[in-house]
């Protein structure tokens, strides 16, 4: 075998052995216990932005894990705006770890992390060399309730390149990103008042997009194909 082809192995033994061990050692349970996430963080002291970014970064590579409450707590520890850039910084590695690693490992991998009825429900991104798909792409980064996590893995399999692929990512999860952020630091100051009213806000903005997500996928597959 070609030292590329052992590579590739090596890799993806290797993750196949860290989800193992994420699973066994109850690390998903931890990514939703906020009280054990903040003494996991502080515990590393001055490292801590390290840590929180790690955390960020791995709860998309692992995607089943909910990124609602490290978003969450990155306001609650650091404020909004440290918040804001480090959530953004762990967002951004996770997503590009998980775009890489499914351009480099290909569909029959990708299939074990994400259904197949995913895949096949957002195939019209993969023609991301349209401008429009690109653009449809962007405002599915946007909207609250999609599977922007499993999307990263998706959008590998297609001819988007990885620049094209950060800016959209990026740029696409950032207000759910300040929304999550802002949420915390309004915890972290007991300005509750503010925080009910944009946690208000925030449900009905993804019970609406709950309530009307297969329409806006169908809107968007028809926008896309039409000439």
């Amino acid at each position: 075998m070609s030292n590329r082809i052992w590579i590739k192995l090596s890799f993806l033994f290797a993750f196949f052995i860290l989800i193992l061990i994420l699973y066994k050692s109850g690390a998903f349970h931890f990514f939703m216990d906020r009280n054990r996430l903040i003494t996991f963080l502080n515990s590393l002291g001055p490292v801590s932005f390290i840590g929180f970014v790690f955390l960020q970064a791995v709860q998309v590579v692992a995607a089943p894990i909910p990124g609602e409450v490290t978003g969450f707590l990155g306001g609650y520890i650091y404020g909004t705006l440290i918040g804001i850039v480090l959530s953004t910084i762990g967002l951004t590695v996770g997503s590009l770890c998980a775009f890489i690693i499914s351009r480099n490992f290909g569909k029959p991998f990708v299939e074990k992390i994400v259904k197949k009825e995913t895949i096949e429900r957002f195939d019209y991104t993969l023609k991301s060399k349209h401008h429009r798909a690109t653009f449809l792409v962007f405002l599915l980064f946007l909207i609250p309730g999609f599977p922007k996590d499993y999307l990263c893995y998706v959008l590998g399999l297609g001819p988007m390149d990885i620049k094209e692929f950060l800016i959209i990512s990026t740029t696409g999860r950032l207000s759910g990103t300040v929304l999550l952020t802002l949420g915390g630091t309004y915890i972290r100051k007991q300005e509750y008042y503010q925080f009910f009213v944009l946690a208000g806000v925030t449900i009905v903005i993804v019970l609406f997009s709950m309530a009307y997500r297969d329409n806006i996928e169908r809107l968007f597959r028809k926008w896309f194909h039409h000439k």
